[in-house]
């Protein structure tokens, strides 16, 4: 175990308000000066949410980002699955002493992270047993360590939602998948784009935003015409025009050329088919598939 004070945390750590006065460290200390990007969201999550987050995590971690969470159950633990997966870096920040590895179900994943090459770290002695507002706190380090932070699920009241204020306090970037008006498990994220969070559908727009050239194509061409294939001929004209990027009803009724009550009629089967996903405001976006 390696303690490191204050003054040798990295910049984007120390300068932030209520630093740690130190940390310690198991596994490879070099990563809290790499380029980090955290990944949260809701212990009780979707399995929509766990593919997300994994997937999410382990294109960005292809990308030499290492990924960084909490090791909590749900979204957290899929987030450093993903990095592992691309055998990829990846720090956990706990909320409690190494004694007291919380929840006990990943102390596995604690192994595994320190095993192929990561690091967890907390700011409390090793005996230090969980305690809520330790988990509340650590959010600060997580988003602290970060150039920026994904929260994929988020219901209303959530302490995720602890971790983006952090971060927008400390001039970091929040992104966040949008969910449909209807699912609580998204109700969170919507609000933090309401807020001005910035709203991404694939990993290569948190990469524009962090102006980080990707090595990869993240969807070829020929993918997206077998995405369109899939859809039933008769809604293909309107979906043509749903992309990844948020599309108002108004503007695809210019678009299409259909009465209104024709196209609210085709949206809402798109929507029940899970093609696609309706935002507030009447704006839709394809449904998210990485």
């Amino acid at each position: 175990m390696l303690e490191i004070n204050n003054k040798m945390l990295p910049n984007t750590l120390r300068k932030i308000k209520d630093a740690p006065q130190k940390l310690y460290v198991l596994g490879n200390e070099k990563l809290l000066f790499e380029k980090c990007f955290a990944i949260i969201g809701s212990r009780n999550c979707t399995e929509k949410g766990k593919k997300l987050a994994k997937q999410f995590a382990s294109k960005l971690a292809r990308e030499n980002l290492c990924i960084v969470s909490g090791m909590a159950l749900g979204i957290d633990t899929q987030a450093h699955l993903g990095a592992l997966k691309e055998e990829g870096k990846t720090i956990a920040v706990l909320g409690s002493g190494f004694n007291h590895i919380f929840p006990s179900e990943n102390k596995i994943l604690f192994k595994q992270i320190i095993e192929n090459g990561g690091a967890v770290i907390t700011e409390y002695e090793e005996n230090v047993k969980p305690f809520s507002q330790g988990f509340a706190l650590r959010n600060r380090i997580v988003s602290g360590l970060s150039m920026g932070v994904l929260v994929v699920e988020a219901k209303h009241r959530s302490g995720t939602a602890i971790t983006a204020e952090f971060a927008r306090r400390q001039g970091k970037k929040v992104f966040c998948i949008p969910h449909g008006i209807e699912e609580k498990e998204g109700i969170g994220t919507n609000r933090l784009i309401k807020n001005g969070a910035k709203l991404v559908t694939k990993p290569e727009d948190i990469l524009k935003e962090l102006k980080i050239k990707p090595s990869t194509n993240f969807q070829k061409e020929e993918d997206i015409q077998i995405e369109i294939k899939s859809v039933p001929q008769e809604y293909q004209p309107i979906y043509k025009y749903i992309s990844s990027n948020p599309i108002n009803i108004d503007e695809l009724c210019k678009k299409t050329k259909l009465d209104i009550g024709k196209l609210n009629y085709i949206l809402t089967m798109l929507e029940l088919e899970g093609f696609i996903t309706a935002l507030p405001g009447k704006n839709f976006i394809r449904q998210i598939t990485i």
